[in-house]
């Protein structure tokens, strides 16, 4: 092999690994969306139209609704839960949120009986969707990624479930 043949091997295994390096990024952008995008359908929920109080949510591919919104005006990731009495807050989120801890009292979870401090929550928002003086718990055992998303906010909207599609909205006779 002659010297001036070198550059051009070296220049073409340098542009086939950077090829390789982009293409596998590329995948991975994109699987890394459309897994996102089926765990969390919701995850972009629009929340420009915030007078409507109407919002609706895909399930998910496990069956469950989740969504962004807010609490005290703290972004966190709610999971809806009609079988939770309460919102429930893990702890990590409260402390992020300011919430303050009230009375310690024991509930029953899907995990067992659990002791959690009673709050409330000054407001609660889901897309167009805002409650005042929420009842919640602070849950220390919970993980910090997922507020469960309880009966305290949901009984006082309208609930239709239909094709995986959830609406939630105030009733006209309002909150």
């Amino acid at each position: 092999m002659s010297a001036p043949e070198l550059p051009n091997i070296f220049s073409s295994k340098v542009i086939t690994v950077l090829f390789w390096l982009l293409l596998m990024g590329s995948m991975t952008l994109f699987f890394n969306g459309f897994i996102q995008q089926r765990d969390n359908p919701n995850k972009a929920l629009q929340t420009t139209d915030l007078d409507t109080g109407k919002v609706t949510l895909e399930r998910n591919r496990a069956g469950h609704y989740l969504a962004p919104g807010l609490i005290n005006g703290h972004p966190v990731n709610f999971l809806l839960d009609t079988g939770a009495t309460h919102v429930s807050v893990p702890a990590g989120v409260a402390k992020a949120a300011g919430l303050k801890q009230g009375r310690r009292s024991m509930v029953s979870t899907a995990n067992g009986v659990v002791h959690v401090y009673q709050t409330t929550l000054d407001s609660v928002q889901l897309g167009g969707i805002s409650l005042q003086n929420v009842r919640a718990s602070i849950n220390p055992h919970m993980s910090d990624e997922v507020v469960l998303l309880g009966m305290s906010f949901m009984k006082h909207l309208d609930i239709i479930q239909r094709d995986g599609m959830l609406t939630l909205e105030v009733p006209e006779s309002g909150y």
